[in-house]
């Protein structure tokens, strides 16, 4: 039964990119959705984008392995969204009405005329290189829920996942994606508030109690800072809390509140946004912790158990489907795994559309002397498309790490590059064009730095807080040392400080 239901999902999302496809026009349509998206529906593709595979396989997994020390994670994510579209959303819909930018790269070498080559070339160039880590762990995730629900081996797994997404973002592009997120959006919502439902109603009539299988776990697991006190519980809490500056820098999540029509579809759209967010975060650890509770008291079988703590395929990372498999009619579940699924493709599509997109509208864009018609640009961003799915597939091939640590380290490398660049443009108007370089530059190099060499002995300071903080600060030194010659005029900055 699962396969009939997912079989009437992947028949939904054909009709969906049918439908759409028609309406990409031109690369501004096939880049930005040419303004014919509504507010909520941008704000529920937004959701959709930003809670990937690392949402319903990595946070429950995490919560199933950690404990009440994951709430702060939750925190700083909820923390993050909630800043981006009640801070920075009606902002970046005004500039880009002002500067006709199509990315966010566009955004930043458009604001300093001369540096279009430099800042264009260089932003898509770390877009490019951090999302293909960020796709392939969306691929690697989807390949594990298939796996796990219909025994698919996972190469099939990833194969099958990895060419749906890349298929239809090829056809349809930017709006295909937005109306495919809204769909998929319902689905993991539903997910996160269903299964938790499913599960404490079980968890009752079993008589497991889940405070009292937390506070058996022992102090790392039952405590906010995994007992540790002092400096060390506040260096802990602050790593799960550095998730929310990422969300300042990641394009596939900020060019939806580039394409909303209008400020009025903003108080909407960000409505809409926190509220899918609160409910989406707390399904989200209760699954991860009633899995646990499950585990403890003996009720998960023992095949279900292996897979959970085989830590070479970080296993942990199955705890969702494996209650779904468990617990829930096959008909529900099939319905509850395709929001799994959902996921990752949601994630995975806007991420190869603005990949594709920097390397048309950023790189080509700015190098090119010959001037394509509409259709020829279509076509190029089409192929462009397809070039990088194929890459970011033949990674998941081989992946060694988690989706959770991939997920991170992409994270990471974008918040921190992008993250001090569009706060200081969109707030401080003595933001000097060496300031975006210096933060492109610096947040890339400090995330792969701190990443490979000193995460280890850090003390608990992750790549996310250390690289941000660096770029931030590298962005306002170089500001200062190299500052713009003269200022644009007041009437063309209306709301900088």
């Amino acid at each position: 039964m699962p396969y009939a239901v997912f079989a009437v999902y992947l028949l939904t999302l054909v009709g969906i990119t049918i439908y759409t496809a028609k309406r990409s026009r031109n690369s501004s349509d096939f880049i930005l959705g040419g303004k014919q998206i509504s507010g909520v529906s941008l704000a529920l593709s937004e959701r959709a984008t930003g809670e990937s595979a690392w949402l319903l396989l990595g946070l429950t997994g995490e919560a199933y392995l950690l404990g009440l020390q994951t709430f702060w994670i939750a925190l700083g994510c909820v923390v993050g969204i909630i800043f981006i579209w009640f801070v920075m959303g009606e902002r970046l819909q005004m500039e880009r009405e002002r500067t006709g930018a199509l990315t966010i790269s566009s955004l930043l070498s458009k604001k300093f005329p001369g540096s279009e080559k430099v800042i264009g070339t260089l932003s898509a160039s770390i877009i490019v290189f951090f999302f293909l880590f960020y796709v392939e762990a969306q691929f690697y995730g989807g390949g594990k829920v298939l796996y796990d629900t219909f025994g698919l081996n996972p190469l099939w797994g990833v194969v099958a996942g990895s060419l749906i997404v890349v298929l239809y973002c090829m056809i349809g592009g930017f709006i295909t994606v937005v109306f495919t997120d809204v769909f998929q959006a319902i689905l993991m919502i539903i997910t996160l508030i269903l299964l938790p439902v499913i599960l404490m109603y079980i968890a009752a009539s079993k008589d497991i109690h889940l405070a009292q299988a937390i506070m058996k776990a022992g102090t790392e697991f039952s405590s906010l800072t995994a007992g540790k006190e002092g400096m060390a519980g506040f260096l802990l809490a602050l790593s799960g809390m550095s998730w929310a500056l990422g969300y300042t820098g990641q394009p596939q999540l900020l060019t939806r509140m580039m394409a909303i029509r209008d400020k009025k579809e903003v108080t909407a759209a960000k409505w809409v946004a926190a509220g899918w967010t609160v409910l989406a975060y707390g399904g989200a650890l209760m699954i991860g912790l009633l899995g646990y509770a499950f585990a403890q008291n003996g009720v998960l079988p023992a095949q279900s158990l292996a897979k959970l703590s085989d830590t070479k395929a970080n296993g942990c990372e199955l705890i969702l489907p494996v209650l779904i498999n468990f617990f829930v009619t096959p008909v529900v579940g099939g319905v509850l795994l395709c929001g799994a699924i959902s996921a990752m493709m949601s994630t995975a599509s806007s991420e190869i559309i603005v990949s594709s997109s920097s390397v048309t509208e950023d790189i080509y864009g700015a190098f090119s002397k010959k001037q394509m018609t509409p259709k020829q640009s279509l076509r190029f961003n089409r192929w462009v498309t397809l070039a990088f799915g194929l890459a970011a597939f033949i990674m998941a091939l081989t992946v060694k790490d988690s989706v959770y640590g991939l997920v991170s380290y992409a994270w990471s490398g974008i918040g921190s590059s992008f993250g001090p660049a569009l706060l200081l443009l969109l707030y401080w108007k003595k933001f000097s064009r060496a300031g975006v370089i210096a933060s492109l530059i610096s947040g890339t190099a400090g995330t792969i730095i701190w990443k490979t060499w000193l995460v280890g002995p850090s003390g608990g300071i992750s790549e996310r807080l250390a690289s941000f903080v660096f770029a931030f600060l590298m962005a306002v030194l170089f500001s200062y040392l190299f500052p713009e010659k003269s200022e644009a005029p007041a009437e063309a900055r209306p709301y900088f400080i």
